[in-house]
């Protein structure tokens, strides 16, 4: 995806993908658009500090220094909130998943979400809505001129390492020939197929 509609909306797992990575101000400083977390998604994260994590600092050095905007949903965003969370299970998403889709479609934005779930449901909802990925975002080519290609490949291999970064089937081959084979086998987050075996001392 190279071509986004602004703003651009991170869920909870592209936030926390791109703090992962070790260099998320020059990312989201090579991205064409702002960088927008739902107040929903940022009061989730903050829970990840019972759990030892600094997301939650990362998240608020990021907003104060103007890299991402804490938004809120206004009237339109929360009815589409709750079509989104209230009914079953299988067709329901998280409150930050579903905050993050209506705040795309109140701003006519992009959602940036990794769960396939929260994907599909999104794209049956709001057939318009652009949906991006956190891979998408790092594979965007003002990322990769804006970085180079060696901190970009140390970036997603750090996403993949330290935020458990989801790859949908179609980016498997692109993020295993960025990353190489070598560190593509210590990435639990890939799929086994794309981790070849380690070869034995």
């Amino acid at each position: 995806m190279t071509e986004f509609s602004p703003p651009l909306v991170a869920d909870t797992s592209t936030v926390i993908n791109l703090i992962a990575t070790g260099c998320a101000p020059a990312i989201i400083r090579a991205l064409p658009d702002r960088l927008v977390a739902v107040d929903i998604v940022a009061a989730e994260i903050e829970l990840g500090r019972a759990r030892g994590r600094k997301d939650a600092d990362r998240l608020k050095e990021l907003a104060a220094a103007g890299f991402v905007e804490i938004a809120a949903l206004s009237e339109v965003g929360l009815r589409h909130f709750e079509e989104l969370v209230i009914g079953p299970a299988a067709s329901t998403l998280d409150d930050s998943e579903a905050a993050t889709i209506a705040y795309a479609v109140q701003e006519a934005g992009s959602a940036l979400i990794d769960e396939r779930k929260a994907v599909r449901i999104g794209a049956e909802r709001f057939p318009k809505l652009g949906i991006a990925s956190t891979v998408d975002i790092l594979f965007h080519p003002g990322v990769r001129e804006g970085i180079g290609a060696e901190t970009l490949a140390r970036a997603v291999w750090n996403a993949l390492q330290v935020g458990r970064m989801s790859v949908l089937p179609h980016q498997v081959g692109l993020v295993v020939q960025l990353i190489g084979l070598e560190r593509a086998a210590e990435c639990q987050s890939l799929p086994r197929a794309a981790r070849p075996a380690q070869s034995q001392p």
